[in-house]
């Protein structure tokens, strides 16, 4: 029994350094020292932009942003301001939102809002805010029409303006205090 345990043991210590003699990353590779820089701080540097290596705290990200809704202030000020209406769809990641129809207290005459975010900036041109109007005579009697007039411009300075408001409230929520030097 003793000596099948030492056999089992010897045959998985050889078949795990076969395994490790085939990796290509641990295998020796001449290196030219003028390749590499002697301070190793821009060693490090140079290694990252090649984007070998890691970090654990902080430091340059690439790649894209992949923030959640609920951090983005245009968002979250956008579905502040017509939460009176009922949603159709509501895409983040497309950055879109459309209402449904809308009546209020008419029976033949409803909204609907289109909003579309260009960018996540808070500026006047990072939305695209359509608003369609649609009255009814009869049933089958509707006309379609989209409204470029003051109800767009008063939906876009309300979402700007609530918008700069959650932004002020999480910078003031996550600003830390400077403590001294770091070492």
């Amino acid at each position: 029994m003793i000596k099948l345990n030492f056999f089992s043991r010897f045959l998985a210590l050889i078949s795990l350094l076969l395994f490790l003699s085939s990796c290509n990353a641990l295998k020796y590779r001449p290196v030219d020292a003028k390749e590499y820089p002697p301070d190793p701080k821009e060693r490090v540097k140079k290694n990252m932009e090649e984007g070998r290596g890691f970090r654990f705290m902080g430091g340059e990200k690439k790649g894209g942003v992949f923030d959640f809704a609920s951090s983005n202030p245009l968002w979250r000020a956008s579905l502040d301001t017509i939460s009176f209406l009922p949603l159709a769809s509501a895409n983040y990641s497309g950055g879109i939102i459309i209402s449904d129809w809308y009546s209020g207290d008419s029976s033949n005459e409803s909204i609907k809002i289109t909003i579309r975010f260009l960018s996540n900036e808070i500026r006047a041109d990072a939305l695209e805010i359509k608003v369609f109007s649609k009255k009814c005579g009869t049933q089958a009697d509707c006309s379609i029409t989209e409204n470029n007039g003051q109800i767009v411009r008063d939906l876009k300075k309300s979402i700007l303006k609530k918008a700069t408001i959650f932004e002020k409230e999480f910078t003031k929520k996550n600003k830390k205090k400077y403590l001294g030097k770091i070492r």
